[in-house]
């Protein structure tokens, strides 16, 4: 799904596959959307590598779980699944993406993981958007439709925030998703080939029954880190500004 009216994000969530978007931080795009930000999803491979679900049975997938979120746009790059690289050309690839949709906050998987498309794509996504800032390096849409087009203007997002459920360790902030939880699992369910009951990968995918609680759980220890009851926790590079003492969040005591 694309806007192709108004391509400008406030936020844009770059994940090596689908459904890496709506386990890691899809209640924060979801509540984004519920303010009145544009969000969209980046998904750099289109899945043809894993064990359950053919890639077009996850492009369905994905816009409806896309729906569900709420995205204004939604896009998918023919990098390999299983062999997602940082190379020049994924960074061009990746570039022209920020430079087409200009968001101020770029959300990337944390850059390590179990999974190397995972921590390659953090690597990739970080030193793409540092690439799409440079006005000298002439990036185009990637679209069929777009080419021969002139080169798009150079942009770099303002913030990069990592989302870290994939890995443990103690996260710089977390985003309350008390209210957005239900949907949430909602977009995750969505992936039918991926998340109900089948012969195929049982051995790695647990039981439809138990995902809710899977990802409950997870949910409400990053809510307890924050005081609320579901939440998803990110980290930042950066050290925190603070204004006001008074305005902190989160009881100490």
């Amino acid at each position: 799904m694309t806007d192709s009216a108004n391509p400008s994000l406030d936020i844009l969530a770059i994940a090596a596959h689908r459904d890496d978007v709506e386990q890691t931080c899809g209640g924060t795009l979801l509540k984004a959307g519920q303010r009145g930000q544009r969000t969209g999803i980046l998904d750099l491979t289109q899945g043809e590598m894993g064990t359950r679900g053919a890639a077009e049975d996850r492009a369905r997938e994905a816009n409806d779980a896309a729906k569900i979120l709420g995205a204004s746009w939604r896009r998918v790059l023919d990098i390999p699944d299983g062999r997602v690289e940082n190379t020049w050309e994924n960074r061009l690839k990746v570039g022209a993406v920020i430079r087409e949709t200009r968001p101020r906050v770029v959300i990337l998987p944390y850059w390590k993981g179990r999974h190397p498309d995972h921590y390659t794509c953090s690597v990739l996504g970080y030193e793409a958007c540092f690439l799409a800032g440079l006005s000298k390096v002439p990036l185009s849409p990637q679209s069929a439709q777009a080419s021969g087009a002139a080169p798009l203007a150079a942009h770099r997002p303002f913030k990069i925030v990592y989302a870290t459920l994939y890995y443990d360790l103690r996260p710089t902030f977390v985003v309350d998703i008390t209210e957005q939880f239900e949907l949430k699992l909602a977009s995750i369910f969505a992936y039918k080939s991926q998340f109900s009951d089948q012969q195929a990968g049982k051995h790695l995918f647990p039981a439809h029954a138990e995902i809710r609680a899977r990802v409950e759980s997870l949910a409400r220890f990053y809510g307890a880190l924050g005081g609320v009851t579901h939440a998803e926790p990110f980290l930042q590079k950066e050290v925190g500004l603070v204004d006001d003492l008074l305005a902190i969040p989160v009881k100490s005591i």
